[in-house]
């Protein structure tokens, strides 16, 4: 049973309809009931109450609970029961009076303590005398100038502010193909922003609002930043610095595949035009070499002549549906092809074939170096027009390409000055310079002087 059902029981007060004799009686809220459902209805505390009216919050309390042992006597009761309702919106006269029914006194009333209030002053019209005029406006200039002064005195003792808006985490992860972040925040105006990462640094100023942006690089792995805020007034740094750790994860780098179509290992050409094609994934690039393994076997070895060095390696791009093709220019002998496949991360894939050049007939290449030769020719045994009978001086740096079923014959006026490559193999000069030799190419067996003329 609470405090109010206790002073309701106590003061046995009911509230009977008389227009309906047979009616059952309605209890009366008592005091303290009517005083807590009015505090209930404005909204408030006992401490905010207490705030209002200036009486204590226990004061307020024991009225509500109807313990009027707690409150300092009658003659202050009665003043904050008065005050308390009008505080509350109710009538004080109504209030005191149910209070001396609860408690049973019904006599004369007793002196209230009431709260004294001000005596209203008469309001005066305003007036003002050039006196007043000046006194307010260097007092509106004392205030603006004092203002001043205190708005420099803490710029300077107090450092500026720092905050990063962009990232919105201290540590993020972005995607793998990420090479950049731009990282945003807030300072003073002005204020010069410093980003360290991994011993560098870079620098921004912020804007007029300051606001301030600057982009960064990312590696792969983990970066990072280090972020200050100097005032370039007063060279002050921000009590904090902002950290930020932005990491970039690393691919998975696949090894390229790759597979050659052609040449087919083992496969013989009678040229020297080998077609080297096939099909990459995952590669950048495909490198195409190719390496001397020796002459072709039955081919005898012609005393001088230097192993073939082959082609530089060739560059082939590759297209978008990983697929490569590229002719290789090779000589006489027997070649290993090396295909590369070329991926991100040095990442390689090699495959390899082996061929044999064998040109069919007789292919010679006769070229002067080092001064004029005279040259003619047989080919099959019948003079070769041009040069024909009457052969042709050659100048130095000049070629004739030759090529025959079974055999050439060359007459040359300077043996030493005259260079063979016989089926893309080079033999050099067969002779000494100035000295007149003919020389017989009929492959597979090695040059050799005759006499013909």
């Amino acid at each position: 049973m609470t405090t109010r059902d206790e002073a309701r029981r106590a003061t046995g007060e009911v509230r009977t309809d008389t227009s309906r004799p047979n009616a059952p009686v309605e209890s009366v809220p008592s005091l303290p009931e009517r005083l807590y459902a009015a505090r209930e209805r404005k909204g408030v505390d006992l401490y905010r109450a207490e705030r209002d009216t200036k009486i204590r919050a226990r004061y307020l309390a024991a009225l509500e609970r109807g313990d009027y042992r707690e409150l300092p006597g009658a003659v202050y009761t009665k003043g904050f029961l008065r005050n308390y309702a009008l505080y509350l919106g109710l009538e004080p006269e109504d209030i005191l009076t149910q209070w001396r029914r609860e408690r049973g006194d019904m006599g004369p009333p007793q002196p209230v303590i009431a709260v004294p209030r001000p005596i209203a002053t008469p309001r005066r019209g305003l007036t003002f005398s050039p006196g007043v005029i000046v006194a307010a406006l260097l007092t509106i200039v004392v205030l603006l100038v004092g203002a001043y002064l205190a708005v420099q005195v803490m710029r300077f003792a107090k450092p500026p502010t720092l905050a990063v808006t962009d990232p919105k985490v201290a540590t993020m992860t972005v995607g793998e193909a990420a090479t950049s972040y731009v990282l945003r925040g807030t300072t003073i105006p002005g204020g010069t922003i410093t980003v360290e990462v991994a011993g560098l640094s870079r620098q921004t100023s912020a804007d007029s609002t300051g606001l301030w942006s600057l982009e960064v690089d990312l590696r792969r792995g983990k970066n990072q930043f280090k972020i200050n805020a100097t005032d370039p007034d007063t060279g002050k740094h921000a009590e904090q610095t902002a950290q930020v750790v932005i990491t970039v994860p690393s691919a998975q780098i696949e090894v390229p595949t790759l597979t050659v179509d052609q040449p087919a290992d083992g496969a013989t050409f009678e040229n020297g035009a080998i077609p080297v094609q096939g099909m990459t994934t995952n590669a950048t690039g495909v490198t195409v070499k190719a390496t001397f393994d020796g002459p072709v076997e039955g081919t005898p070895i012609v005393a001088g002549a230097s192993a073939p060095p082959g082609p530089a390696p060739v560059s082939v791009p590759v297209d978008d549906a990983g697929a490569f093709n590229t002719p290789l220019q090779l000589t006489t002998g027997r070649w290993s092809i090396i295909v590369t496949a070329s991926g991100a991360g040095g990442k390689t894939t090699s495959l390899t074939r082996h061929v044999t050049v064998a040109y069919r007939g007789v292919n010679l290449v006769v070229e002067v170096k080092g001064g004029n030769a005279w040259i003619k020719v047989w080919v099959d045994g019948k003079v070769a027009t041009p040069p024909g009978r009457a052969g042709d001086t050659l100048r130095a740096g000049e070629t004739l390409s030759l090529t025959a079923n079974e055999s050439i014959e060359v007459r040359t006026g300077s043996s030493g000055a005259t260079f063979f490559t016989l089926n893309g193999q080079s033999l050099g000069a067969l002779g000494k310079r100035g000295v007149p030799e003919t020389w017989l190419f009929k492959p597979p067996a090695p040059p050799k002087p005759t006499q013909h003329t």
